[in-house]
């Protein structure tokens, strides 16, 4: 009968005791997948804020390439126009030169007159256009100064791409703390 009573105990103790560990253990994996689940959530989190700031960084860089595009179009525009001006420059200077070598030929004094106020207008377009030039070349300068600019910018948001590109690359390389 001790056998019987033993055997009856044994019988209603051991599941009772296999219970507790099955319930402690199932306790710990629930635990344990809540906190891969949270580390995911904050990895994904993370990662979409690495990719928002790519996509900023990129629309920033196209915005700034066209501005360095139209920067270099200007300059551009602005070297065809002082070139223009030179060529004008070179122009008058030469029809300058021939009417004073007119002048000295000794003509009679009407011829002399004309000759001299053709001197005076070449001389007064020459002016015009060396005021001209000066003007030009401050534009041109500008523009210089202006794609400058606008290049140190596009080359500042390409060294924040690449910096950004490497610390992707970092980051994908690294094993975070949830298996996969």
């Amino acid at each position: 009968m001790l056998r019987a009573s033993f055997l009856t105990l044994l019988v209603l103790v051991m599941p009772a005791a296999a219970f507790c560990q099955a319930s402690s253990s199932d306790s710990q994996t629930l635990h344990d997948l809540l906190t891969e689940v949270r580390e995911l959530r904050q990895e994904l989190q993370s990662s979409l804020a690495r990719v928002q700031s790519a996509q900023i960084l990129l629309t920033r860089l196209q915005i700034q390439q066209v501005a360095v595009t139209r920067a270099s179009q200007h300059l551009d525009e602005a070297r065809s126009k002082l070139a223009e001006v030179q060529v004008v420059l070179k122009s008058e200077a030469a029809e300058i030169k021939r009417f004073e070598d007119g002048l000295t030929v000794g003509e009679n004094p009407e011829q002399q007159r004309n000759l001299q106020a053709e001197i005076n207008g070449a001389k007064s377009d020459l002016e015009a256009s060396t005021s001209l030039e000066q003007q030009r070349l401050a534009t041109e300068i500008d523009a210089e100064q202006q794609l400058q600019t606008e290049q140190n910018k596009l080359n500042s948001l390409e060294a924040q791409l690449d910096e950004l590109a490497r610390s992707l690359g970092k980051t994908s390389e690294q094993p975070s703390g949830v298996p996969r």
